[in-house]
């Protein structure tokens, strides 16, 4: 993941500011929170959340159907 300095916000700023957050959220699609100078926290839009839930659920099923079929003779043998 690429991240824009203009993205990084303090905890503290966040914490004061929130509605700065939300904004830069709204124009870039996500803000990283530092503490400590640290990467701590991502804040990102829940539609943005829930496509890449979707990308990791697709992935589980492409990874479940190529060991399904890598192993048939296994799991046919299993099955009697």
């Amino acid at each position: 993941m690429n991240i824009n300095t203009k993205n990084l916000v303090s905890i503290t700023e966040a914490n004061q500011n929130f509605s700065k957050v939300a904004r830069l959220v709204d124009e870039s699609g996500v803000v990283v929170i530092l503490k400590n100078n640290v990467p701590r926290y991502l804040v990102m839009e829940f539609s943005s959340a829930e496509q890449e839930q979707t990308a990791a659920d697709e992935d589980v099923l492409s990874v479940s159907k190529r060991l399904i079929e890598k192993n048939r003779q296994a799991y046919e043998e299993l099955a009697k």
